[in-house]
């Protein structure tokens, strides 16, 4: 029997799509007929990839949007929906990454992670979840009540690795910040549920798989491989689906078996 999930109708709001991870979701989304609102600093590699995905059939809007800066969230979220209509799907996939021991950490280092992971991913979510809620309550216009946020962690929210500290407890933070905006939020139904990758091959990190000491990171690996952005496609669907009413504040691991 196929199973076909039909997005056609609403409006994602994809942030961090300017390139790897952000990118891929919004390809898909689309391709799965939902208006897609590009978000990133990087308009021009926006536009880039709102021509690809024009060129496929879908519809995509360029916003520009800087999680740190809360005028930047609300100005981006207000403007997203008066050119593509109220957001019914938002995938909070804005981070940075950085690698070093606890001992060499600056405070602008963690400054800098804490403020894009963990404090741009909230103010993201409660800027779109406020305008679901007014929905929900009648106080606002729109025809689907509700919601779906995608809040993207890590495997390194699950289980700590040396040399990333403070990347994995921004992203643990993420998790448990799912877990409260689900208990918060899903009175209006609103499901919010969290997506771990584990190591993918993204440009950002492509060369690093190349050396000897990221082949040395897959030889230890459980099947001994790095995932590409599509492998994440099915887990992404799921959450953002219509029928997926019922998943909410679930953290879900696509990691190849890394984080057991």
């Amino acid at each position: 029997m196929a199973y076909t999930i039909d997005l056609s109708g609403r409006v994602a709001l994809v942030t961090g799509a300017s390139s790897g991870l952000g990118a891929q979701f919004a390809r898909t989304l689309a391709a799965a007929g939902a208006g897609v609102v590009l978000a990133a600093r990087r308009i021009e590699r926006l536009k880039t990839l709102r021509a690809e995905i024009e060129a496929a059939d879908g519809d995509a809007h360029v916003v520009g949007m800087d999680v740190t800066d809360i005028d930047s969230i609300r100005a981006a979220v207000a403007h997203a929906e008066t050119e593509m209509g109220t957001i019914d799907i938002l995938v909070n996939n804005s981070g940075v990454g950085a690698t070093s021991k606890l001992t060499d950490v600056t405070p602008e280092d963690y400054d800098r992670l804490m403020n894009t992971n963990t404090r741009g991913a909230f103010f993201v979510a409660q800027e779109v979840a406020k305008r679901m809620i007014a929905r929900s309550k009648g106080a606002a216009p729109g025809t689907f009540t509700g919601g779906r946020i995608v809040n993207v962690a890590s495997m390194a929210g699950l289980r700590v690795f040396a040399n990333i500290g403070v990347y994995c407890m921004s992203k643990a933070a993420v998790v448990h910040m799912t877990h409260a905006m689900a208990l918060e939020w899903g009175r209006f139904g609103i499901n919010v549920n969290a997506l771990c990758p584990g190591y993918i091959d993204t440009e950002i990190n492509h060369h690093v798989w190349q050396t000897e000491a990221g082949q040395r990171m897959v030889q230890e690996m459980p099947r001994r491989r790095v995932g590409q952005p599509k492998d994440l496609d099915v887990v992404m669907m799921m959450l953002c689906a219509n029928e997926s009413h019922f998943v909410n504040g679930a953290v879900v691991s696509a990691d190849d078996g890394q984080a057991i």
